[in-house]
Parts: structure tokens; C-alpha cells; sequence
């Protein structure tokens, strides 16, 4: 099984289960997360292709975000993984700011955009992350920065967060395609 793959009884809000904030304790465990995220941007893109427009406007379980809004939203969350990949790893301890995900969701462009512009963003910005992820010596996995609301967080826990992150909404995609028969 791919690391993208998942679990078609999983529950829906959760479909490979709630994320694990520990961090990868091997070597070998961050190498498979560090796959999930080369994979990620290919991986989002199978889960979408073909789809039109009111598939991608159909939430992929009731009460949450369409595709294109998820779409959209992994795009924005990456986006600033990598910022606070690189202050932690050009400031001592950096208090990161949050963004409110379900306000940014909302806006014109997670709602009316063709997907394609935040898979094109996932493709490069993938590319340089893990360029820079790979290249971690085993002190800079353990830099942190501190998210207001969750506490001191180090470069592995974010991984494992990130990892987690990218299979959870793949997987929101893929589960309802076989739901809906698309």
C-alpha cells in the first residue's frame, strides 16, 4: 500500500485516523513521511483528475469544504508548513502566527478557482520543501518555533503533522469518489 492510501471504512472526518503530534523517532519513519510529502502533489492530483465542476463543489463529507476547497486549502496549509520549516530553522524558537483556515476556505479564490493553480503551487512548493527537508542534520529536526495555540513544536513533529495532513485529504477525496461511484 502506497503511504497515500487508506481505509474505506475509516470515518469520514478522520478517514487515517487523528494525527499524531509525537514526531518521527526514526530515521527510517521520517523517511517514509518525507515520501508522503514527495508524493503528496501527484497523489492530490489523481484524486481530482477528471472531475468537473459540481464534483468539485460537492463537500467531500456533509458539514465540511468541497474538493476545490480542500484543494485550496492544502495548497494555503503547505504554504505555510514551509514558512515555519524555514523560520525554524533561521530563528531561535520563532512564535508563528496562525491563520484562520476556515475564513481562508471561504474566500472567492478556495471557492470559485480551478484547482489546478494550488496543484501547480503543491508541485514547487514540494519540490523546494523537501530540498531542504532532506537535507536536516539530526539537531535541526529537533528546532522549534511556537504555535500560539499548540505550544513549542520541533521541525519532526511538523513532519509528522504534515504527513498526516497530506493523506488525511487525499484520502477525503479518494473516499468520497468511491461513495459517489465518480
Amino acid at each position: 500500500m502506497n503511504t497515500l492510501e487508506t481505509n474505506a471504512t475509516a470515518d469520514p472526518r478522520y478517514p487515517v485516523g487523528k494525527p499524531d503530534r509525537n514526531g518521527a523517532a526514526t530515521v527510517e519513519a521520517r523517511e517514509m513521511q518525507l515520501s508522503t510529502l514527495a508524493e503528496l502533489p501527484e497523489a492530490m492530483r489523481a484524486a481530482v483528475a477528471g472531475l468537473n465542476d459540481p464534483q468539485l463543489d460537492t463537500p467531500y463529507r456533509e458539514g465540511g469544504w468541497t474538493v476545490r476547497q480542500l484543494v485550496h486549502h492544502v495548497a494555503d496549509s503547505h504554504g505555510q508548513m514551509a514558512g515555519r520549516v524555514k523560520l525554524a530553522l533561521t530563528e531561535d524558537n520563532p512564535t508563528i502566527k496562525p491563520y484562520d483556515e476556515k475564513g481562508w476556505a471561504e474566500l472567492p479564490d478556495a471557492r470559485t478557482l480551478p484547482v489546478e493553480p494550488s496543484l501547480a503551487i503543491l508541485d514547487g512548493l514540494h519540490l523546494r520543501l523537501l530540498v531542504i527537508l532532506r537535507s536536516l542534520s539530526e539537531e535541526q529536526w529537533a528546532r522549534t518555533y511556537v504555535h500560539p495555540e499548540r505550544g513549542p513544536m520541533t521541525l519532526a513533529q511538523t513532519l509528522a503533522l504534515y504527513d498526516w495532513h497530506s493523506r488525511h485529504h487525499v484520502a477525503h477525496v479518494t473516499q468520497l469518489r468511491k461513495r459517489m461511484g465518480w
